[in-house]
């Protein structure tokens, strides 16, 4: 670069967010320069109030937020940001100039404000941004940097401070009425409702059943040509005038939606097909038309996620996290952005590769121009293409990146030339044939053809659609060249039989999809939107379908009767639209937020919202009823079917949609897996044996209500939930046992993962049998503790199943049964598997998945040995 090419007397400090980015600039940048990372926000609201500054914790009770001076936010250095802060405040002093690098959106913008507040820095201080990460887009932002953009910080702390009340306030209303643990949010808890809402269409779906007729139909004429076949299929359309009834044209309640439509059962279809075999057939209609298609767009955040989903199996948050790699890597532009225009240096790049791969006719003669049809898209981006003025080929860079690495950019760039290439073109061709039976029947068949003459860019890139029966864009069917009059011989007619499907879940492309329709949240969030959702157990995975758990459906409920406005769509979205009117400056956040949190014009905020907790019951909110007297509840310790006080677990992995009337009393006949022992004799609790995710084990039942954790204890290899008795119960109950104390340090006997053993202090030994437990004495312990300790690990349990070859380390996929549950390993990387992950069925592509997700998250961190207590 020209500026590092002469020798500084002090160097100018740069910091960028993360090391991998900061790498990269630094190999770019001369020995005038010092690149350090901040690795992501050094600063934010604190988590707990142990955090707060000591003047401001009475500000806990609103979260870090002084609601009553302008919605001002708390601000502490998070604890592991605090050595990184040492080093940053350290190169400043020996620099002359500061140079904040991060991301050019709101978040970035956010970084570096919070990096001037907390440094101080007392050289000239500029923003400089950029949106690849080349020499000579460095160049460029190192010779025209900028000031700080004070619209786009306040819009990002009013958006954090709004999640922040939001989620902070919301959340204890769940811990109350539905359970521990969960978490509401602006956009999560609308998309849960979503994913719930599909569901609830999908249980109160009624499948019908409808028939019609596929037929060969021959021309008589030899065939010469293969683009002139002799023979074809049509369909069945109308009969005697009305249109024959397709799946369209019934309701979720599987009735007709209008009475003028045919409708054919099995016997009248198979009897209609057996007339018409010997019927004269003639074409009686042939309409043709120009076929053109337009190349796609280039990939913004959304429609990357999306196609990375179907075509690599990707999930939301593994295409960013790949993303990511390949921006700050320096191979791709930012990868956050709402934008679908291209620079001229990027336009006249890919025509120039498209030309030199393909031709000059697959380019045309005036460059694509492509307008973002996101509202308030931050057009300040390109969309995301190949970085650089010249774009390299994925067979370029194939041996610099990993496997996931090259597929994700090979989509990227496929993409990209495409767009700058000329349309497809070709001819389309409907066909209308009929006959008239022997009894009067008039029966038309319909057949739709498709011929490219000229493939444009579908020879590059041809997009995926969600609908896996839908037909891609390259697709050709070839008619035979007929003509209305002309005489047909039906060579075979089969009657078909077809079912209603109901409305299929959504997947994270398809919600992906829904939520920028909707203009629900930001695209660049999606992906973390997705992730909470997995993590908090509102939805598990099968295949890639998003199934909302019955916990998703008490949460929903909620929500939607006590806090309607809430989770309201269009109020979400209007919410967006405000947030927008801040970050442009047609609005200021403070006004704002109190008008969202105090409320005004007879309207509640959602202070008072959550304040009277007192009308919502719980027992209501968790109930939904299945039918016959039968309701599904949401339990502490899961859910489970009732009827007329008998109870029955839910299995985890069954889907909502799935328990029927019919299931749940399946489920309340088979023998209970929950057994009553007896009362304890001191407390006067019931105490039961049960099975639960872990094996069986023993537990007191506690009074509803009560905020007090039961006692539980497994059982014994040697007991069964069957035989284990009420004085079983209670001597498991009393574990873990106190031997009493040695060199000042309790010994205890327990039963553990492992097995049996006695401890004293950080020193445990195994003991032999875990009857040994009741009978071992301190004594026994001590000389125990004494032995040295074993030492080697036990033998690994045999894998459940061979699942097959990993597609990136080309090693074998088994499942196995470990420590901390089931998980998928290729020998190198293990993946645990998730919720509605089935052992015995979990697929090929899903265990990949599971294993791909792992890797990207980078090897696990070492645990520290913790210091002695006493090391003094």
């Amino acid at each position: 670069m020209s500026e590092a090419t002469t020798t500084r007397s002090r160097p100018r400090l740069v910091i960028v967010e993360s090391p991998a980015k900061a790498k990269t600039i630094s190999g770019y940048l001369g020995r005038d320069y010092v690149v350090e990372s901040s690795i992501g926000h050094i600063r934010d609201l604190p988590g707990s109030a142990a955090e707060m500054p000591a003047e401001q914790k009475h500000l806990w009770k609103t979260y870090a937020i002084d609601v009553d001076n302008d919605f001002e936010p708390v601000y502490v250095v998070n604890k592991d940001k605090k050595q990184q802060v040492t080093r940053l405040r350290k190169a400043l002093k020996d620099a002359d100039e500061l140079l904040l690098a991060t991301d050019e959106d709101r978040e970035g913008e956010a970084i570096a404000w919070h990096l001037i507040e907390v440094l101080q820095p007392k050289v000239p201080v500029h923003r400089m941004v950029f949106h690849e990460i080349t020499p000579s887009a460095i160049r460029e932002a190192i010779e025209n940097p900028r000031d700080i953009d004070r619209q786009l910080v306040d819009a990002q702390e009013t958006r954090r401070v709004l999640d922040r009340l939001y989620g902070y306030e919301v959340s204890p209303v769940l811990w109350k009425k539905v359970m521990r643990g969960l978490s509401a949010g602006r956009v999560q808890s609308v998309a849960t409702r979503l994913i719930v809402e599909r569901e609830r269409e999908r249980m109160a779906f009624r499948a019908a059943d409808y028939w019609d007729l596929l037929g060969v139909f021959d021309t008589g004429r030899e065939q010469t040509d293969a683009s002139d076949p002799r023979s074809f299929e049509a369909r069945l359309v109308g009969l005697n005038g009305q249109r024959v009834a397709t799946g369209r044209d019934f309701g979720a309640d599987g009735q007709l939606k209008t009475a003028d439509i045919a409708r054919l059962d099995e016997q009248a279809a198979r009897s209609l097909a057996e007339r018409l075999l010997d019927a004269p057939f003639a074409v009686r209609n042939v309409e043709k038309r120009p076929y053109r298609r337009s190349p796609y767009a280039p990939f913004r955040t959304t429609t990357l996620q999306q196609e990375a989903s179907r075509k690599l199996s990707f999930g939301a948050q593994r295409t960013m996290r790949v993303a990511q790699r390949l921006y700050e890597g320096g191979y791709i532009t930012y990868m956050r952005t709402d934008s679908t225009t291209l620079s001229e240096t990027a336009v006249q790049a890919a025509r120039a590769q498209a030309r030199q791969l393909y031709g000059d006719d697959y380019v045309p003669e005036t460059p694509r121009r492509y307008e973002s049809k996101v509202k308030n898209a931050q057009e300040a981006h390109e969309a995301i293409r190949p970085a650089g003025d010249n774009f390299r080929t994925p067979g370029e860079v194939a041996g610099e990146l990993e496997r996931d690495e090259l597929r994700l950019y090979e989509l990227v760039w496929q993409r990209t030339v495409a767009s700058q290439m000329a349309d497809a073109t070709g001819q389309s061709v409907s066909v209308r044939l009929g006959a008239t039976t022997a009894a009067g029947d008039d029966a038309e068949f319909s057949a739709s053809g498709k011929v490219i003459t000229f493939p444009g860019f579908l020879r590059v890139y041809v997009e995926d659609a969600d609908d896996p029966d839908a037909e891609r864009d390259d697709k050709e069917r070839r008619l035979p060249a007929v003509e209305q009059g002309d005489a047909l011989s039906a060579t075979e007619i089969s009657p078909e039989g077809h079912s209603t499907k109901p409305p299929p879940r959504y997947t994270e492309a398809t919600l992906v999809k829904e939520l920028e329709e909707r203009e629900i949240g930001r695209p660049s969030t999606y992906a973390s939107i997705i992730g909470t959702i997995l993590d908090r157990g509102y939805v598990f995975k099968r295949g890639s379908a998003l199934v909302p758990s019955w916990v998703a459906f008490a949460v929903v409920a909620l929500l939607e009767k006590h806090f309607p406005r809430l989770v309201d769509y269009d109020f979400t979205a209007r919410m967006e639209d405000d947030l927008d009117r801040i970050a442009n400056g047609e609005a200021h956040g403070a006004p704002w937020l109190r008008s969202f949190y105090f409320g005004e014009n007879g309207e509640e905020g959602l202070h008072a919202l959550v304040s009277d907790l007192g009308e919502i019951d719980a027992r209501e909110v968790n109930s939904l009823s299945i039918g016959d007297g039968i309701v599904l509840r949401v339990g502490r310790y899961g859910p489970f079917v009732e009827r007329d006080g008998q109870r029955a677990s839910v299995p985890e992995d069954l889907a909502p949609d799935e328990l029927t009337v019919e299931k749940a009393e399946e489920l309340l006949a088979a023998p209970s897996e929950e057994r009553v022992l007896g009362t304890h004799p001191e407390t006067g609790r019931d105490l039961v044996a049960k099975n639960g995710r872990y094996g069986p084990y023993v537990s007191e039942i506690v009074p509803e209500g009560s905020k007090e954790k039961p006692r539980t204890a497994s059982l014994f290899k040697s007991m069964s939930l069957d035989t284990v008795t009420l004085d079983d119960a209670l001597r498991l109950l009393t574990l873990p046992r106190v031997l009493g104390t040695a060199d000042d340090e309790e010994i205890t006997a327990q039963n553990g993962r492992y097995g049996p053993y006695v401890k004293k202090g950080r020193e445990s030994r195994s003991l032999e049998s875990e009857e040994q437990l009741f009978t071992v004495t301190l004594d026994d312990a001590i000389a125990l503790l004494a032995q040295p300790k074993a030492r080697g690990r036990r033998a690994a349990a045999p894998p459940l199943r061979e699942v097959g070859t990993d597609p990136q380390s080309n090693k074998p996929i088994v499942v196995r049964e470990g420590r901390y549950g089931l998980y998928v390993t290729d020998g190198e990387t293990n993946a645990s598997l998730k919720r509605g992950d089935d052992p015995a069925t979990v697929t090929l592509e899903r265990a990949a998945e599971l294993l791909a997700d792992r890797r990207s998250k980078g090897p696990a961190p070492k645990r520290k040995r913790a210091a002695a207590r006493n090391s003094r």
